[in-house]
């Protein structure tokens, strides 16, 4: 039993004086962080997975509330794909066209929001910063739903692109 106990505390010896060495010789120990706020080791430069995520809410018609992790670049109505929130069918054509600067508008030629199912009504951050409705889209909006179900805010969550001013917005659906 002595030998064993004895064994023991030189194991945790020897790893004691490892780790002395390692920070005597001021070499550098890697960490992995799981938490947004565990930055102590991470430089600016450094990229993580937070860079491009953002929060969205989703409430339903019951008042239901549910959190969800956001990609940047993808659509609403993916991010709720991901998530198993029905939002109804959706069927994107092509994009019209691509703003690609405050001058230029490349038109695309393709066919837009092709159904009017995957309507939902936004608010909070980020609201402002979505691309203006297309033709398409408020066509889709007209075609499916009465004037009294539609809102200044009512928009096709397969025509909405996530971007980093909407971390925090909540979603109608």
């Amino acid at each position: 039993m002595f030998r064993l106990l004895s064994s023991r505390i030189g194991n945790q010896h020897q790893i004691f004086k490892a780790s002395a060495a390692l920070t005597r010789n001021k070499l550098p120990v890697r960490t992995l962080s799981t938490s947004p706020s565990d930055t102590s080791l991470a430089t600016p430069s450094t990229p993580s997975i937070y860079d491009v995520l953002v929060k969205l809410t989703f409430i339903d018609p019951s008042g239901a509330r549910r959190i969800v992790p956001a990609r940047i670049g993808e659509t609403v109505y993916q991010t709720a794909t991901h998530h198993q929130i029905d939002l109804g069918p959706s069927m994107v054509g092509a994009p019209v066209e691509a703003v690609r600067s405050d001058t230029w508008t490349e038109p695309l030629y393709g066919e837009g929001a092709t159904s009017g199912y995957d309507m939902v009504v936004l608010g909070g951050n980020g609201v402002d910063t979505t691309l203006p409705m297309d033709a398409s889209e408020k066509k889709q909006l007209r075609d499916y739903w009465d004037a009294d179900d539609l809102y200044p805010e009512s928009r096709l969550a397969s025509q909405i692109v996530v971007n980093k001013e909407m971390d925090g917005m909540v979603v109608y659906v």
